[in-house]
């Protein structure tokens, strides 16, 4: 299984994080990698939620309908993506390493036949839409906290 990686260290909450990244209508303030495309449907475990992402800034978006596969407050939130042969498994973890500090982890796990042909096409991209994301998500939160 292929996979990439972001990581970065907030300073703040992991209560006040988590509020952030969990009320995805509200991700069009913040957030340039993903986007909500139905704001009436929130995460919710085993539910299908409408996203869409853009990998590169001015890229046309990619539209998605993944299931929600665990909500577990302040700490994870997880969706699968899957098509015939291609499986894309995002997770997005909190921990918390200090007073008011918090390590933001956001991994893309893929698999299946599939997953060979587009992951070399779309890496570099993904990954720095990953890791564009994180600072995005650390610049809202402090300068918002």
């Amino acid at each position: 299984m292929a996979s990439l990686y972001a990581e970065i260290e907030i300073n703040a909450s992991k209560q006040r994080v988590w509020q952030v990244l969990f009320q995805k209508e509200h991700w069009k303030h913040w957030n340039t990698f993903l986007y909500d495309r139905d704001p009436s449907a929130p995460f919710k475990q085993g539910q299908e939620v409408v996203l869409s992402l853009r990998r590169l800034p001015g890229e046309e978006e990619t539209e998605f309908q993944p299931l929600v596969t665990l909500v577990q407050p302040g700490v994870c939130l997880s969706w699968v993506a899957a098509i015939s042969g291609y499986r894309n498994e995002y997770v997005f973890e909190l921990q918390e390493i200090g007073v008011n500090r918090t390590k933001y982890i956001h991994k893309d796990n893929y698999s299946g036949l599939l997953s060979r042909v587009f992951l070399p096409w779309i890496r570099q991209d993904e990954q720095q839409g990953i890791r564009r994301m994180a600072r995005e998500l650390k610049r809202y939160v402090e300068f918002h906290a």
